[in-house]
């Protein structure tokens, strides 16, 4: 099969062409040679995208399919446990009309540490989700660091997920793991192929992940002031070490009870795509989870300064069973990576080119002959207008055109 998007705009992952032909054969972008072709599409006036990739969800039925829908195509998910993550797997395998999934697997956290507090299915009220929630590995020593990550390569695991929060920002005190534990944990990790991601809510526990020499960490410290000097020091070492920073903005924002998060669902361009019971809403309980009450405006502060310093801001939601719902919040969270100080290009490489080269998606993320046809078509230039990327004309996973139905 053979499709030419004609006279589109093109974001190819990295800059902004103008005006291209671009060539879809079977699943992947070829080199457009003037040949034959099976359907022609008109992409005047539209800008042609890579998939986005969302770098921290956590997946379970209905998901993978809401996520496709607004052209995240790749889903990086944080926390799944094993029979909800092989039933996930398959789908994203087998079929064309979900999005692509890799995953940590089961994260590692201490006894009774985050996310304990919210996985208890008769607490949250969460029954309905099955497999997706429920008890799970714990770690308590670093004699068992080995043997956590051995258990994680088992289930399937792309990369280690270590919590390092003791609820402190939501004035909860939870176990936590200790440094010794961390280091144990990355160093295991390490040795068995896996890169190490550290969520953190502090820049305390920020400090702990990279003495523990972590390769990213997962949310933005937020429990400081932007006039907090300390912000641009530790930004800078973030820099220095080359750990990348995943964001997950939108998440902030709606645990803290920002109206911006509600906005996104009120945005015509997104009303007309949802789906009926679309999975998870703008709002929740912001106490069931480690989040600092001005954590918003502290992670603006944060943000800019990783920006400033030079390390690598990666675009992720937190998307999850309840908020942010999946595939729309990252619509969202783009906008805010601009409002934290991001260029509309950069925040589009945010989502496509770099998560691709950081997570070793090498197939996928830019748009270059002899890579994946994950794309999307849009109205409009998202490089100027960066809620462009709301007006979805076109979504194609491997090539294949996923129906408006």
């Amino acid at each position: 099969m053979r499709t030419l998007i004609k006279d589109v705009r093109v974001f190819d992952g990295e800059r902004a062409i103008p005006r291209a032909d671009v060539l879809i054969e079977n699943d992947q972008v070829a080199e457009w040679d003037g040949g034959r072709t099976d359907a022609e599409i008109d992409g005047s006036g539209g800008t042609l995208l890579p998939g986005l990739i969302d770098a921290h969800t956590h997946v379970s039925d209905g998901m993978l399919a809401q996520a496709l829908a607004f052209g995240v195509t790749t889903e990086l998910d944080m926390f799944c446990l094993p029979s909800n993550l092989a039933r996930q797997r398959r789908l994203a395998a087998d079929r064309d009309d979900v999005a692509d999934l890799r995953s940590s697997g089961v994260l590692a956290t201490a006894p009774g540490g985050h996310p304990s507090q919210i996985m208890a299915a008769e607490a949250a009220g969460l029954e309905h989700l099955g497999d997706a929630v429920g008890p799970f590995d714990t770690i308590a020593d670093a004699g068992e660091a080995e043997a956590f990550v051995e258990a994680r390569l088992a289930e399937g695991a792309d990369y280690l997920k270590i919590v390092i929060d003791d609820g402190s920002t939501a004035g909860l005190d939870l176990p936590v793991l200790s440094p010794g534990v961390v280091a144990a944990l990355v160093e295991a990790g390490h040795a068995a192929g896996l890169m190490a991601v550290a969520h953190i809510a502090t820049a305390r526990e920020a400090a702990i992940a990279l003495d523990a020499g972590v390769d990213a960490l997962t949310h933005v410290f937020h429990d400081l002031g932007p006039e907090d000097p300390y912000v641009a020091e530790l930004a800078a070492r973030i820099a220095t070490q080359g750990v990348f920073v995943v964001s997950t903005l939108s998440y902030i924002e709606v645990i803290t009870g920002g109206e911006g998060g509600a906005e996104v669902l009120q945005d015509e361009r997104i009303v007309s795509r949802l789906p009926e019971g679309t999975a998870g809403t703008a709002r929740r309980d912001p106490g069931a989870v480690p989040v600092h009450p001005r954590g918003l405006v502290n992670a603006f502060g944060a943000t800019r300064a990783l920006h400033t310093a030079g390390a690598a801001v990666v675009a992720g939601t937190d998307a999850n069973f309840l908020a942010p719902p999946h595939g729309v919040s990252m619509h969202r969270e783009l906008a805010l990576l601009t409002e934290a100080g991001l260029t509309c290009e950069e925040a589009l490489a945010a989502a496509t080119a770099v998560p691709a080269r950081l997570f070793a998606l090498h197939d996928r993320g830019r748009i270059a002959p002899g890579l994946r046809a994950d794309l999307l078509l849009v109205d409009g230039d998202p490089t100027r207008d960066i809620t462009a990327t709301r007006a979805l004309r076109e979504v194609w996973r491997r090539g294949v055109r996923q129906s408006r139905a």
